[in-house]
């Protein structure tokens, strides 16, 4: 048994394809496979269903596979000694980011990140929280940046700051005449969202307090979007409100700015975390990462004090 035969398992266990697993692995489909049936023979039991499409780990093999990702974590460890040794910080760092962070927060951190370790070669994907938690439990990305509390035991939660959610209205709609407004005077029929799947949805209806409802038709007009820029320019182009991150509109034209309106204290918040899995590696990457994204953010937002952190899942009505 060797640690390329365990890599291989693993890789096949989170790929479920032969072909992409090997193609993973930079080796050829009959290596891997080769490997791989060495490695059932001098078990002397069957690791995969290979019957099945795409390809089911046995009971046996699900239990093996537990155990070689421990065994390939820690022997991973050997090279995270040795990089701690080393003065300039190497390597490669993925990234998983939600749709609604990314475009506000990558730009305000990765330039002098990359200036900083320019050995440290940097792959940023935006995924859905799901995929990102997905990706985390099986090493495919290091880290993620998303909105927490998940209560997801097999990851570890790193706390970066807490953001307000800001309302943006139309000039013409009646609440554009406050400077600062409510959650409960917030018409569900006149709030554009974002599609399913998207946790800042999820939040955007609990803060109404209707987590299990979905938003009702608009006129004549049924739009579902998962960008927050779309629904910015209906909201601008069309009628209505919408609620956005607050880093949104930091660099956002004076017009526009007169469109965003606050809430009254306490505002909602959401908090944005750094998400690692709960044996993670990369350790000197991911905290001159931490620290990065915290000196990049504005003062006010990075001094802000946890207070009324709006729940990222369905809630129920009165909770």
């Amino acid at each position: 048994m060797t640690l390329v035969q365990l890599e291989y398992l693993i890789a096949v266990d989170t790929y479920r394809h032969f072909s992409t697993a090997a193609d993973h692995c930079f080796v050829t489909q009959p290596t891997l496979s080769m490997q791989l049936q060495k490695l059932e023979e001098e078990l002397g039991v069957q690791l995969f269903d290979r019957s099945r499409v795409p390809v089911r780990p046995t009971e046996i093999g699900k239990e093996i596979i537990a155990q070689a990702r421990v065994v390939i974590a820690e022997s991973k460890k050997i090279q995270e000694i040795v990089q701690s040794q080393k003065l300039e910080l190497s390597g490669e760092l993925k990234i998983g980011v939600i749709p609604t962070l990314a475009p506000y927060l990558i730009p305000l951190f990765i330039t002098n990140f990359l200036q900083k370790h320019p050995n440290v070669q940097v792959v940023v994907q935006e995924l859905l929280t799901n995929e990102i938690v997905e990706k985390l439990k099986y090493e495919i990305l290091d880290v993620g940046l998303l909105v927490t509390p998940l209560e997801d035991k097999s990851i570890k939660e790193i706390p970066l700051f807490y953001e307000a959610f800001v309302s943006y209205i139309n000039p013409n709609h009646p609440l554009a005449k406050y400077k600062s407004i409510k959650p409960d005077q917030l018409d569900l029929d006149e709030l554009w969202v974002l599609n399913e799947g998207h946790c800042f949805r999820s939040q955007v209806l609990n803060i109404c307090n209707r987590g299990g409802s979905t938003a009702s038709q608009h006129s004549n007009l049924d739009y579902k979007s998962g960008s927050l820029e779309t629904l910015k320019r209906i909201v601008e182009t069309q009628h209505g409100l919408t609620l956005l991150p607050e880093l949104s509109v930091l660099e956002m034209p004076e017009q526009k700015r007169a469109l965003v309106h606050t809430f009254q204290e306490p505002q909602p918040l959401r908090e944005v975390s750094l998400v690692v899995h709960r044996s993670f590696l990369k350790k000197k990457l991911i905290e001159a990462l931490q620290q990065e994204i915290i000196a990049a953010v504005p003062e006010e937002i990075r001094n802000r004090k946890k207070e009324q952190v709006v729940a990222v899942g369905p809630q129920i009505k009165g909770t």
